[in-house]
């Protein structure tokens, strides 16, 4: 790594851009000159965001080190310390379809089910994607450079300084242009942030293997930049994609929120590592991590394809369930960390008032189960319906596996929607007039309404979807828990997207203005308050409550406006 870590890096090129004065993202200066990063930094790429190999753009996150597996993390553990070759044989163990080292150019990793260059094949090997969007990138600055600075620039990786004015405005830089005194002198801060990472990605020709997913975030956003000044950017990015689904997307607050700590804490491994599992389940504890770009395939199998087996699942409120497959390793995670017991513990131990309780994200198990594991605040002398097999399924879709990868488990690993081509066999694509066996392409599970659903919002709509009906009820609990605030003299407001989630309405204008949305402005409520609030979040922070079980969170919202002394006359249902 002391010579394959480059010579440049993100701090380089601002550097280079403070020093020339330009005024603009857009100023043209001649002070600006190409920053290079040298060649085969391959190291930059490995560790990603951790050294700042690339031009990491504001208000983005990046992979940090790529993660393979154990005994796989360093350079002599794929490279021949001294012929440097690819010891490619090692790779069969898992990628059985590598016979010489071309064939590493094949490899794509079950957890990459993204189109990131757009060109509609997910099973091209990762190396294939890099270069398409890498070739993207090349067009995207040749365009930028055309329209926004007036001088069109092209690129030859053999001769320096790389990027020369393409005189004739043909996109190549042939043997004429490709000269020093040719070396192109008119970019802006924005041209040359992108001409740098598309360097950056032509000079480590392994990057692929090295960190390919860092690579497609440093091209995407360079991309995206360039496109940015432009009324038709919507067009111009087409189809390409930065980011994976959310158990592989490595840049995501999920698995980056501890890059500052360096490790992720024991309360929070077990979800936010890809070794917590494994050691949740062989020790029974829950213990730090070392921060990783999300899961591996050994955080949910033993060694592929065997997955881990979990018998049961002990959820908040130490009631245990086996839902009967290996979805109960889902449930792992997606239970959430608070429940029914947390609200009566906090308000048994003080008379407030009392800290918001945060069920935490994606509670899909907890509400699921609802009334049998209690993962919602139910409200004493009710009922509440336990988990939701859907009847009408057939003892089919009926767990998380059966859903998500489908029956056979066989669909794949980008598990953030269930398979479309299974629901539009009965309900087709269009709430008004449902049309089974439909495109499953134009299906969205936004209009799904079963017919024996009642009007939950008791807004007289009986034909919105299911997801509108609850939305209808969380916009009216809303409602009640801020007249509540009011009628208390302790307005409140809410954003889900900032911690702690409610915040003290200062001015009383019933919006969360930035003054008004920081830690030290959190609410603190009284029994009543905590409790509708909770359910509130738990709707909120579970956006597909209303697949896994709109009856259970329907509930708990109606219970919640009664106990706020609203009227639930409209809610005829419950």
């Amino acid at each position: 790594m002391q010579c394959h870590q480059g010579r440049t890096s993100k701090a380089t090129v601002d550097t280079n851009i403070t020093n020339s004065g330009a005024a603009t993202e857009d100023t043209v200066s001649t002070k600006i000159s190409f920053s290079n990063i040298h060649y085969l930094a391959a190291a930059a790429t490995m560790y990603g965001k951790v050294v700042n190999g690339g031009y990491q753009y504001t208000g983005k996150t990046y992979d940090a080190k790529f993660a393979h597996i154990d005994g796989y993390g360093a350079c002599t553990d794929c490279h021949n310390p001294h012929s440097l070759e690819v010891k490619f044989e090692n790779c069969k163990t898992c990628h059985t379809y590598v016979k010489k080292e071309a064939d590493l150019k094949n490899i794509r990793w079950l957890g990459s089910e993204v189109d990131y260059n757009g060109n509609g094949s997910m099973t091209e090997g990762i190396y294939y994607e890099v270069k398409g969007i890498h070739d993207q990138l090349l067009t995207a600055i040749q365009y930028y450079a055309r329209t926004k600075v007036g001088v069109p620039i092209g690129y030859n990786g053999d001769v320096y300084p790389y990027f020369f004015k393409d005189l004739n405005d043909d996109g190549i830089i042939d043997t004429s242009e490709a000269v020093s005194a040719n070396g192109y002198k008119s970019f802006t801060p924005r041209l040359l942030k992108a001409c740098y990472n598309y360097q950056v990605v032509k000079k480590d020709p392994g990057g692929f293997a090295h960190g390919g997913k860092y690579l497609i975030q440093l091209m995407y956003d360079s991309i995206e930049n360039c496109y940015s000044v432009f009324p038709s950017f919507a067009t111009l990015m087409g189809n390409i994609h930065r980011d994976d689904e959310g158990h592989f997307d490595g840049s995501s607050e999920a698995w980056r929120h501890w890059d500052t700590e360096g490790e992720v804490p024991s309360s929070c491994a077990r979800c936010h590592s890809s070794k917590g599992i494994a050691t949740f389940l062989s020790t029974g504890a829950n213990t730090a991590e070392e921060t990783t770009n999300g899961m591996l395939c050994t955080t949910c199998h033993t060694s592929p394809p065997s997955v881990r087996q979990v018998s049961s699942v002990k959820f908040p409120s130490n009631v245990t369930v086996n839902i009967g497959d290996v979805s109960n390793l889902c449930m792992i995670c997606h239970q959430g960390r608070a429940s029914n017991n947390s609200i009566d513990s906090a308000i048994a131990a003080s008379g407030g008032p009392y800290s918001f309780t945060n069920i935490h994200y994606f509670p899909a198990a907890a509400v699921l189960f609802g009334g049998d594991v209690h993962g919602g605040y139910e409200y004493t002398g009710k009922t509440y319906a336990g988990r939701q097999e859907f009847p009408n399924h057939n003892g089919k879709f009926v767990t998380c596996v059966q859903c998500h990868m489908g029956v056979e488990g066989k669909k794949g690993h980008n598990v953030a929607e269930p398979q479309k081509e299974n629901c539009v066999l009965c309900h087709g694509q269009d709430i008004a007039q449902p049309i089974p066996g439909s495109d499953p392409e134009n299906f969205s599970f936004d209009g799904i309404r079963p017919g024996s659903i009642p009007d939950y919002d008791g807004d007289g709509d009986i034909t919105e979807s299911l997801k509108d009906e609850i939305k209808g009820l969380e916009a009216a609990l809303y409602l009640h828990l801020q007249a509540y605030g009011q009628s208390i003299g302790k307005p409140m407001v809410y954003d889900a997207n900032t911690y702690p989630y409610w915040f003290k309405d200062t001015n009383g204008n019933g919006i969360g203005d930035p003054s008004e949305l920081v830690s030290s402005n959190g609410y603190k409520f009284d029994a009543k308050g905590l409790k509708a609030a909770y359910n509130y979040h738990m709707s909120i922070k579970e956006p597909h409550g209303y697949i896994h079980n709109a009856l259970y969170i329907a509930q708990l919202m109606v219970d919640g406006i009664q106990d706020l002394g609203g009227s639930v006359a409209a809610y005829a249902w419950r």
